[in-house]
């Protein structure tokens, strides 16, 4: 049995979410990922994780939250919303990026959010002990997000909720604060394969399996070599980041614009020619990019992709 304190916290750590500008919050139990370490296993053994040798460390904390927050009781999934109010992505004259690069880069903007939000829990329910995460840290998030229940994983590997697609941002805390664990939805993909049809490079083998190595993506941002010559003429224009799984995704129709102005491009994402993006010095991207997610890339790894897909036109 649930006590009415359990009840009555877990209410108000989702009315506080809403209010922070979270669409969905979910609970589960900070337990093992019991079902996800064969999988983790066996898709680093396929070799899908390319050149990100990183994503082989940490394995038992990817798995067990508790050995991340010692004394962790619950993991909480949000889902933030990052659907640009218009995109570029029709144009025939730009290149593109990832809509969720557009604006200022998500891990600060959602992470303040998140602080915030265990600022006013702190204050409604007494003293909570624990982390906060957005995509920075070995929590398995899709599977989190799953458990809670605020979505399902799809063929892409992507989390789909039915309200509004997957152009979302998810984030966790980590508390050692007890809540009424949430249960999953039910997969609702069907037999739909829109995804692995439409990816170029063939990087969805199987249904939610994403081999990371062929991923534009990966190939994009991660990849610090050259661009294999394989995958010439299958970029789509894409030189930080694809969303081609996205756009082509049913679910997606539900997407509706963000109000977050931090999200929001600046005038050269919006309006830059590809002219304008070849032509691009150093300079311009540092103050472009200075605060944006695509300065991961670097300014030599963004010419270097624009080089590539250069070749193939």
């Amino acid at each position: 049995m649930s006590s009415n304190k359990t009840v009555k916290n877990t209410e108000i750590l989702k009315k506080l979410a809403s209010d922070h500008g979270f669409s969905f919050c979910g609970v589960s139990k900070a337990e093992f990922l019991e079902s996800e370490a064969g999988r983790l296993e066996e898709w680093l053994k396929r070799g899908y994780q390319g050149k990100m040798s990183y994503l082989e460390n940490h394995f038992d904390k990817r798995l067990d939250p508790t050995l991340l927050v010692p004394g962790a009781k619950s993991v909480v999934s949000l889902i933030y919303n990052y659907f640009p109010p218009e995109d570029n992505h029709q144009r025939t004259d730009s290149y593109k990026i990832a809509r969720y690069a557009y604006g200022k880069d998500y891990h600060y903007v959602v992470k303040d959010k998140l602080r915030e939000l265990v600022h006013d829990l702190k204050k409604e329910v007494g003293d909570v002990d624990g982390r906060v995460f957005v995509d920075s840290a070995p929590v398995m998030e899709r599977s989190w997000a799953e458990k809670s229940g605020i979505g399902w994983v799809g063929k892409n590997s992507l989390l789909l909720n039915r309200s509004m697609g997957s152009y979302f941002f998810l984030a966790e805390l980590i508390i050692d604060l007890e809540l009424i664990p949430d249960a999953p939805t039910k997969d609702y993909c069907g037999t739909c394969t829109a995804c692995m049809d439409a990816c170029p490079t063939d990087a969805i083998p199987e249904s939610g399996v994403v081999d990371g190595s062929k991923c534009i993506s990966y190939l994009t941002i991660e990849l610090k070599d050259d661009i294999p010559a394989e995958f010439s003429n299958k970029m789509n224009d894409w030189i930080f980041g694809c969303d081609i799984c996205q756009e082509v995704c049913p679910w997606n129709r539900f997407s509706t614009p963000h109000n977050e102005k931090d999200f929001l491009p600046n005038d050269f994402i919006q309006n830059a020619t590809r002219q304008e993006w070849q032509e691009m010095t150093k300079e311009i991207f540092n103050e472009v990019f200075r605060k944006s997610p695509v300065k991961r890339t670097k300014y030599s790894g963004l010419k270097r992709n624009i080089e590539f897909i250069k070749k193939d036109q």
